[in-house]
């Protein structure tokens, strides 16, 4: 099937054969269903903190975090378009003419567009957006909108001679506005989180970014350009790390056919993996205790007071959980170790969601393995229907039953039962996650070994006006960490506040 050419191609990308073939074998047989048991809801998979207990958490947290080493990661590759789409829809259909100005004004499918222009001084991009049509075009910004000259604005702030907001990762992009007339990007709003709960006893604060290839020097200028302000102003000295997705975790593209899909010039085409692939780049990092979140996922400072309280009462009730589960590990290497089987196995199903096998025969081999494994305490909010994953009971390849992350690509969906399963979910995965990646001897756990392979979404794509079939590997928060210890804590949704569409900058979250 692969040629000289193919087998040089795969090498210099790191990708041994033996892992095409199997790609190309899932390509043909399609990926399995992951089998849901039941919705996990409060008290049944889910658990609600009260105030009490929230604040003894922030408390062990807060004792207990200059003992470890932290790093907050943030997965910031994806380039801003799809924030723009109804933006990029409007500016090839919009003409200037008189009909296309009364169809943007009472077209409903316009309504998002005219919403942006109406509100467009509400941005913190404005000023830039201002200076950069004043430089472009020598009139005034606001001149340009009374005489609707909407593409005009759109090229200068979509396209590559102006901001170039179409094209940049979210990352870099200006989200929120001040008083003091100074703006933020989400780099910054995640620096100024990271400076509230990630600092060690040294006062130092490590970030990582995921980003691409052709925007990692752009980060980095960014960077430079405002980390000695905010040490000064927030009296922590930070250590931004970068890394970019690995080429040899890219998966091959097939025909319809699922026969290899080639370039024009010959050669394998090879897509990027999606984010599961980032459990790569996780596992590379040498830490105690790792935070995760969104990149747009961030908030002006007047409402991160609740968002940081919940980030220590996550981390709190990890140390908490992590602590016991060491002690039961230790307990379990004892002579007497058969006195506590009966408690530990309690511990596993009530505490940490696994629902065990009945084999007493194997009964200590099997707790230990389960229990000397990475854990996450992930944050729930409410389900306002919202697209994406969300917390369930799932039956495992080994017989046990546990809470996982699961997307609807996931679940069999045309099975009717499952598809109850899937409706009655009432709580939506907002990716807030702390990471416990070391074990009761502190040696850092391997991550590659607690992903689920059997997970995994195919997805058709064209190339060059042909028709192909990409493969993702399974979600960084669902099958990349699907053989880890899940805890799920009901979160505020205040805590979520995502910035899908530029129109979502408009919320009340997101101004002054």
């Amino acid at each position: 099937m692969f040629t000289e050419q193919d087998l040089t191609h795969f090498k210099q990308r790191g990708i041994a054969i033996e892992a095409i073939e199997e790609q190309i074998k899932k390509f043909k047989h399609g990926f399995p269903y992951l089998p849901l048991s039941r919705a996990a809801t409060i008290n049944d998979g889910i658990k609600k903190i009260g105030e009490k207990e929230a604040n003894e958490l922030i408390t062990i947290f807060e004792r207990k975090k200059e003992q470890f080493t932290i790093v907050k990661f943030v997965p910031a590759s994806g380039a801003a378009t799809r924030m723009f789409k109804a933006l990029f829809s409007f500016l090839g259909n919009y003409k200037g003419t008189k009909q296309d100005f009364a169809a943007y004004t009472a077209d409903k499918g316009f309504q998002s567009v005219y919403s942006f222009f109406n509100n467009l001084n509400k941005f913190a991009f404005y000023d830039d957006l201002k200076q950069a049509y004043k430089k472009i075009h020598t009139t005034d910004l606001e001149q340009a909108l009374k005489e609707h000259a909407f593409t005009s604005i759109l090229q200068v702030l979509l396209g590559k001679e102006g901001l170039d907001y179409g094209a940049l990762p979210k990352g870099l992009l200006k989200f929120h506005a001040y008083e003091d007339g100074k703006m933020r990007t989400p780099v910054e709003e995640h620096m100024v989180e990271a400076a509230e709960y990630g600092k060690d006893k040294n006062g130092k604060a490590k970030i990582h970014f995921t980003v691409s290839p052709e925007h990692r020097e752009r980060f980095q200028t960014l960077i430079n350009n405002i980390k000695e302000a905010y040490e000064k102003v927030y009296s922590t000295r930070f250590d931004i790390s970068f890394s970019e997705q690995k080429a040899s975790t890219d998966t091959i593209a097939v025909n319809l056919e699922n026969k290899p899909f080639k370039e024009k010039d010959g050669t394998i085409l090879f897509r990027p993996a999606g984010h599961g692939a980032l459990i790569y780049n996780l596992n590379e990092i040498d830490t105690d205790l790792i935070f995760i979140k969104n990149i747009d996922n961030i908030v002006p400072d007047k409402i991160k007071t609740e968002t940081i309280r919940y980030k220590k009462i996550l981390a709190g009730l990890l140390l908490k959980y992590q602590e016991k589960i060491f002690e039961y590990i230790k307990k379990l290497h004892q002579e007497n170790a058969h006195t506590y089987l009966e408690e530990i196995s309690t511990f596993l199903q009530k505490q940490l969601g696994v629902e065990p096998i009945n084999s007493n025969a194997k009964q200590k081999e099997y707790l230990l393995n389960k229990l000397n494994r990475p854990i996450r305490v992930c944050g729930m909010v409410k389900n306002e229907g919202e697209p994406g994953g969300g917390p369930f009971w799932a039956k495992n390849t080994d017989g046990t039953i546990s809470l996982q992350i699961v997307e609807s690509a996931q679940v069999d969906i045309d099975n009717p039962a499952q598809k109850e399963i899937f409706d009655n979910a009432t709580h939506f995965n907002p990716v807030d996650l702390v990471c416990g990646v070391k074990n009761y001897k502190g040696e850092k756990f391997n991550l590659e070994k607690y992903s689920d392979p059997t997970t995994g979404f195919i997805s058709k794509k064209s190339k060059d006006g042909r028709d192909l079939k990409a493969q993702e590997l399974p979600g960084l928060w669902n099958g990349s960490m699907a053989d880890w210890n899940t805890v799920f804590v009901e979160v505020p949704i205040i805590t979520f506040n995502p910035v899908k569409t530029v129109n979502d900058l408009l919320r009340p979250e997101h101004q002054k």
